[in-house]
């Protein structure tokens, strides 16, 4: 077990719930994921889940589900395809590849705060061993410009305090936001020469708004000069902050209460130093995202006893509609 984690976790690696109402109550209904552990048999359906991915969209978690199947060699039955398990939830996506679980999360720490809660449910009750958390997403880059990846040492809120505070009960409770060093570091090393990124280790400010929150000057209030704004990214530069986003507090510290190993991997959209609004095409917005996913695929295949980097293949982030039809382009 890592020390990092000391005691969080039962010794045989499964989840342990700090919760002793969950196992003295009825069916546990995981209302916003869609199951429950009376109307599913969650230990047959999710016993063998290793990895748990998760990314804002929908169709990005979808597309990752597609990509890391091909990755990890997954085969899926004759004349079946992936599903979303949560469809009927109407909240979030899930797709299950082998031992792999692709969620989205939304936006913004109330959001993956919803999830995660579920997700780390399911581990229980699924009686998953040693399940690997990651966030795959997109921020804002401090120095650093679009188009490479930040793997987070450390998540801190918009005063830099390196906690998730909440209000409950009428009182705020305090939770550290703590993300495996080992794993960050073994992400880190899986960077190719030839890959079109760089990958950074560092800070990752975690904050409530993508507007005022991140210092922008572009939302429809600000109340503070271009000077102001640069002044503030640059102290927190300083304080090795390289990246911005709204979910990795929220992911660090409910990941580390449940003793549960995670990582945050972002791709940089925009190099905050040199302005707020993000003019990048679409198109290569798109390509950048991919990023993130070749890192995590290779930290999955490397712990399947895979080799960590796989041969490069055509289409291979496309979702099925989405692959040209060769047979339109031939004479």
């Amino acid at each position: 077990m890592n020390a990092y984690l000391l005691d969080r976790r039962f010794e045989d690696g499964t989840v342990r719930l700090r919760n002793p109402h969950i196992a003295e109550m009825g069916p546990d209904i995981l209302y916003h994921i869609g199951l429950g552990s009376s109307s599913h048999d969650l230990q047959d359906m999710f016993s063998d889940v290793r990895f748990v991915c998760m990314g804002g969209t929908p169709r990005r978690m979808e597309q990752f589900a597609y990509y890391i199947k091909d990755e990890i060699g997954y085969k899926l039955p004759s004349g079946t395809t992936l599903l979303d398990i949560s469809y009927q939830s109407y909240r979030y996506c899930m797709y299950k590849v082998g031992p792999v679980l692709c969620f989205s999360h939304g936006m913004g720490i109330p959001s993956v705060g919803i999830l995660l809660h579920e997700v780390i449910k399911l581990m229980y009750h699924a009686k998953c061993r040693d399940p690997v958390f990651f966030r795959l997403g997109t921020c804002g880059g401090i120095g650093i410009d679009g188009g490479n990846l930040v793997v987070s040492e450390s998540a801190v809120d918009g005063l830099l305090r390196p906690y998730l505070e909440q209000p409950v009960l009428g009182e705020i409770q305090r939770r550290p936001a703590i993300l495996d060093p080992e794993l960050a570091s073994d992400l880190k090393n899986l960077r190719s020469d030839d890959d079109p990124f760089t990958v950074t280790l560092g800070k990752t400010m975690c904050t409530y708004d993508f507007y005022e929150g991140q210092g922008r000057v572009d939302g429809a209030f600000c109340e503070y000069t271009e000077a102001d704004k640069l002044a503030f990214l640059q102290k927190i530069h300083a304080a090795n902050v390289v990246n911005m986003e709204m979910e990795s507090l929220g992911f660090a510290a409910l990941c580390y209460h449940a003793g549960v190993r995670s990582a945050v991997v972002c791709v940089t959209v925009i190099n905050r130093l040199q302005g707020d609004q993000m003019s990048t095409p679409k198109e290569e917005l798109n390509k950048w995202q991919e990023y993130p996913q070749v890192l995590v695929a290779r930290y999955i295949r490397k712990v399947m006893g895979l080799p960590a980097h796989a041969p490069p293949r055509e289409h291979s982030f496309l979702l099925p509609n989405e692959v040209p039809d060769q047979k339109k382009f031939q004479s």
